[in-house]
């Protein structure tokens, strides 16, 4: 095609999808209508952070109360860490908590509560990759920027039908994310493109008749829009598997503060061994009559499957916290009437209905 008729069909794609989320748009907490003035920057941030990985559904209640409790980014740069990582318990990839706080305390602190309006400026800033960086400039200050997340690549992936396997074709997708990106409303136009993968050119059955870019998609003249994007062959998850130690005395549960660097870095936790994928059973970490649930926890990380056994020692009298510190780590006890409360991350918060579900049935530790 000459470049004149590109540049004709790109700008016809742009129009069209403007003028869908124009009637169209979801409307979510973060967001200013179309066409309206672009929201608040620190609404956009958090809730892009809170989006990573998640669903919106999952994010909704949690932005929510963020909100509530720390309407401004000066107000959460004052939070408490341990205040912080409660809150953000059972959202998952815990990484983006701690970086939340770093990020707000730079903005409040370093930049006198002010984001940056440009993507390197964004980019500088704590947890803030390109795709985020890329995302607060076009909705929070209505620049053009390519936003390209998941949703993105699935819609143009279809429309120029890339034979490509994902994810090599990350880069191509961009490039082409960028030829039908317009120069203005472009935090509409990126919003619209998001809504578009969510709602209508979703993974399976997508629903082209109603699609504002059907008359321009390569996949559905294809026949097969499901096809796209293409995927490699995917690798095998490994599994690993560990213990939870749970002990318990005077009606409390001994939790631990989990290193603030690794996996679930920060979060208050129950202790445990290592997590193998040798399959070997620890040893237990003090003596003592341990009985082990006949139920275990299986849970779902981003490279790896676990399976937790758990093994319960119950104390009449609570032992020297220096002695449990040493044995399991450093922690503290909690009433177990309100271990709801303790912000747990979700394999431990399953960890801890396992054993409150099993009351008194235990198997040979």
């Amino acid at each position: 095609m000459p470049v004149d008729g590109l540049i004709t069909q790109e700008r016809t794609i742009a129009d069209a999808l403007l003028a869908h989320y124009r009637v169209h748009a979801r409307a979510l907490p973060w967001r200013s209508p179309p066409g309206a003035p672009p929201p608040d920057p620190y609404r956009v941030w958090l809730s892009e952070i809170m989006l990573q990985q998640t669903t919106v559904a999952a994010v909704i209640p949690y932005y929510e109360r963020f909100l509530a409790r720390w309407p401004t980014v000066q107000a959460l740069a004052a939070a408490d860490d341990a205040d912080l990582m409660a809150a953000w318990a059972g959202l998952g990839y815990y990484a983006r908590a701690r970086n939340l706080l770093a990020c707000a305390r730079t903005v409040a602190g370093d930049l006198g509560g002010q984001f940056p309006d440009n993507e390197a400026g964004l980019r500088a800033l704590p947890g803030v990759g390109a795709y985020t960086a890329a995302a607060i400039a076009a909705i929070a200050f209505d620049r053009r920027a390519v936003v390209v997340d998941g949703n993105v690549e699935r819609v143009v992936s279809r429309l120029f039908a890339v034979e490509t396997p994902m994810p090599a074709a990350k880069a191509e997708l961009r490039a082409l994310t960028d030829r039908i990106t317009p120069d203005a409303h472009c935090g509409d136009f990126a919003q619209a493109m998001m809504d578009l993968g969510a709602t209508i050119c979703t993974p399976t059955r997508p629903a082209c008749l109603t699609c504002p870019l059907s008359a321009h998609c390569a996949a559905r003249a294809s026949g097969a829009p499901e096809r796209f994007p293409v995927k490699a062959p995917k690798k095998a998850r490994p599994t690993r598997t560990g213990t939870a130690w749970w002990v318990e005395a005077d009606g409390a549960v001994w939790l631990v503060r989990r290193p603030d660097k690794g996996l679930l870095g920060g979060m208050l936790g129950v202790p445990g061994s290592d997590w193998r994928e040798d399959g070997a059973l620890p040893e237990a970490p003090l003596p003592g009559d341990w009985q082990r649930l006949n139920n275990g926890v299986r849970h779902v990380f981003t490279h790896f499957a676990l399976e937790l056994g758990i093994a319960r020692l119950r104390l009449v009298v609570p032992p020297d916290p220096a002695l449990l510190a040493k044995a399991l780590g450093p922690g503290q006890w909690w009433p177990l009437g309100s271990i709801g409360e303790a912000g747990l991350p979700t394999v431990f918060a399953r960890v801890a209905q396992a054993v409150l579900e099993a009351g008194g049935e235990d198997g040979d530790a």
